[in-house]
């Protein structure tokens, strides 16, 4: 017999079903059993009496089991029923009762919304949590914004292409996830901070609108709306040589996912307002914003695009970093202004904030090998460091790379606020804790085969007070 989900059974008044799901809750009275059975798609009250030949096995069955009903779909009495719920109308008088699986008391309650156990506990045991309403319903969230997001882009000319995973370390910002070669003993992969440089090579390629949702790797301090690995909706298009070109299309595609997706919330300004990073500062003290009207109302959206940043800022050394990365495009391309006076150079680069997050970030990009060149010494980068970093990427903008320009959208910091959470960790199925430690499968580990580490030719040095 063909299983039904829970969510048809409304519809299926007086006809035979199979369910299969988790016991959500039970109750006895005495000759009679309820159990309320949850799947995917919702609940669904079912009962047994003590007639039944499969009463005995119902009588030994506890919450979190996973068990098959077989039953009619009858409709509940008028006083009985749940309006809250779309199967609150129906019950299921079970014939047939299967165990699938049973299964061991939850270290905490699925019933609540979860904040309240301690999050290390949450984390081991993230198969258990996920089972939770809110939980639920936040994956299935990040999947239709993520499915939104990607069909908006493919109905407005953009390819959808894959960069790799394992590539090069290159001085960009963060630190690198580092991956030892096996074959090429003493050399190694990078993870990737996010494919910027895979992206410009594809404009030089030809591909003129791109985007990827992208697995991105940093290995910096966790915080709240911050994790080792995330993902990014990654954009990039060819012969754009202003910031509006870009902001108007992610502006659309914004609007019109909250609007289909969120219709609860409302945004507060359109089209969204140009802050430039100056008055920013000057007026809020940060340059991501929070212009709701009334802050404790999660259903107001305020975006803004902050724009004007500048190129560069200087580090706590005194030298210069660059405020965004060094591919953006400075607004003055004199070469001899830029490193004469380097504090008073604009980027062509721009973040989109949201309800004081910043939600997404890019630039229109340096295509010109002399100012990008320029762009490195000034972050005091010599020439040699410069060719062995970067001269793929120079090499091949030798050969007429387009005008170009994108955005990157942190996109679980995106969801984060969009479903009112006030944690990335949220959104995401299986997150590193604050610490940067994933507790349910014990990772990082030290646990390394002497042979696996003699392959790849690395050798662990104990530090002395280890060693004692």
């Amino acid at each position: 017999m063909k299983r039904t989900l829970i969510e048809e059974t409304a519809s299926l008044i007086g006809e035979k079903v199979k369910i299969c799901g988790f016991v959500k809750s039970l109750r006895s009275h005495g000759s009679v059993l309820f159990f309320d059975v949850r799947d995917f798609s919702g609940v669904l009250q079912t009962v047994i009496v003590s007639e039944n030949e499969d009463f005995k096995v119902a009588k030994k069955i506890r919450p979190e089991w996973t068990i098959e009903v077989i039953g009619k779909v009858k409709e509940k009495p008028e006083k009985m029923k749940n309006k809250d719920i779309k199967t609150g109308s129906v019950e299921v008088e079970i014939e047939k009762l299967k165990v699938l699986s049973e299964s061991l008391t939850p270290p905490f309650s699925l019933s609540s919304d979860g904040y309240e156990v301690n999050e290390e506990t949450r984390m081991r045991y993230r198969y258990l949590d996920l089972r939770r309403k809110r939980m639920k319903e936040n994956m299935i969230m990040r999947h239709k914004l993520i499915l939104y997001c990607r069909n908006f882009l493919d109905k407005n000319g953009f390819t959808e292409i894959e960069t790799p995973i394992l590539t090069k370390s290159t001085p960009e910002g963060a630190r690198d996830f580092l991956v030892p070669s096996r074959l090429h003993q003493g050399k190694f992969y990078a993870l990737p901070q996010s494919p910027q440089q895979y992206k410009q090579l594809l404009i030089t390629g030809g591909f003129e609108k791109y985007f990827q949702i992208a697995r991105c790797f940093r290995d910096e301090d966790m915080r709240a709306d911050r994790q080792a690995e995330f993902t990014q909706i990654d954009i990039e298009m060819a012969f754009v040589e202003k910031e509006e070109d870009v902001l108007e299309i992610i502006e659309e595609m914004v609007i019109s996912a909250v609007e289909n997706l969120f219709p609860e919330k409302t945004i507060k300004e359109k089209p969204f307002p140009r802050i430039t990073y100056d008055e920013a500062v000057k007026r809020w003290k940060t340059d991501r914003p929070d212009l709701r009207e009334n802050k404790k109302n999660e259903n107001e959206l305020a975006f803004a695009f902050v724009v004007d940043f500048p190129m560069f800022e200087k580090n706590e050394e005194g030298k210069w970093n660059a405020m965004h990365h060094p591919f953006t495009r400075p607004s003055e391309e004199d070469i001899k202004e830029i490193k004469k006076y380097p504090e008073k150079i604009k980027g062509m680069q721009y973040d989109l904030v949201l309800n004081g997050n910043e939600i997404a970030g890019g630039s229109i990009r340096s295509h010109k090998k002399d100012i990008l060149e320029a762009v490195f010494q000034i972050l005091g980068h010599k020439k040699e460091e410069i060719r062995e970093k970067f001269g793929h990427l120079l090499h091949a903008f030798s050969y007429g790379t387009p005008p170009h320009g994108g955005i990157a959208f942190g996109f679980e910091r995106f969801l984060m606020v969009l479903q009112g959470e006030k944690n990335i960790r949220e959104v995401i199925a299986f997150p590193k804790t604050g610490d940067g430690q994933e507790i349910m499968m014990g990772t990082p580990s030290s646990d390394i085969g002497e042979d696996q580490l003699y392959s790849l030719g690395i050798k662990i040095i104990k530090e002395k007070n280890e060693k004692q």
